[in-house]
């Protein structure tokens, strides 16, 4: 642990005896024999392997941050979506996903774009996490969520024109309303 990794059990103790408090090494935690670390679980974050992360983490891998305003193009594309502004997080690879969002306490169902929206944004740099949820009717900016990602439908792509974009964003809806249907 700390930096470049200089810590271990006996400086802990050590530490302790100098500071005035208790340590009691345990063993690691493993899962499907792979030991259980912050880094072990950013890699398979990293990689799309959220089923894993979700074990490693013994409980479900999300995605914290606060709707902020965007360009406004989904809404006049016929999807409005929530831009979220994570709060410092490790991001899966980047493509469409079928989500869960808990916002103000309520769960709502959708589809999320996590990358660059080469389409629209060519050139530029920032990666975005944007969500259409299905059926949310009002204004969340500001409001704070909590993003799960249930399943990959595709990797992002650029398309021909806003047109083409609009026909595959609408094919994403229709994937991920049916892959609620089938999951648990």
């Amino acid at each position: 642990f700390g930096k470049g990794r200089a810590g271990n059990l006996a400086l802990l103790k050590q530490l302790g005896r100098i500071h005035d408090f208790n340590v009691i090494g345990v063993e690691a935690v493993k899962v499907n024999g792979e030991v259980v670390s912050s880094t072990a679980i950013r890699k398979a974050v990293e990689e799309g392997n959220l089923v894993k992360a979700t074990q490693m983490l013994g409980r479900e891998y999300t995605i914290l941050g606060t709707v902020v305003r965007g360009e406004q193009l989904g809404r006049k594309l016929g999807f409005p979506t929530a831009n979220l502004s994570a709060h410092s997080e490790q991001f899966p690879p980047n493509g469409v996903y079928a989500v869960e969002a808990r916002l103000a306490g309520t769960l709502h169902r959708g589809v999320a774009n996590l990358g660059f929206r080469p389409t629209v944004a060519a050139g530029k740099s920032e990666r975005l996490i944007e969500l259409h949820l299905f059926d949310l009717e009002r204004e969340i900016y500001g409001e704070e969520m909590e993003v799960r990602f249930l399943r990959y439908l595709r990797p992002e792509q650029k398309f021909a024109d806003v047109e083409a974009l609009k026909a595959q964003i609408a094919a994403d809806v229709r994937q991920a309303r049916e892959s609620f249907s089938i999951l648990p």
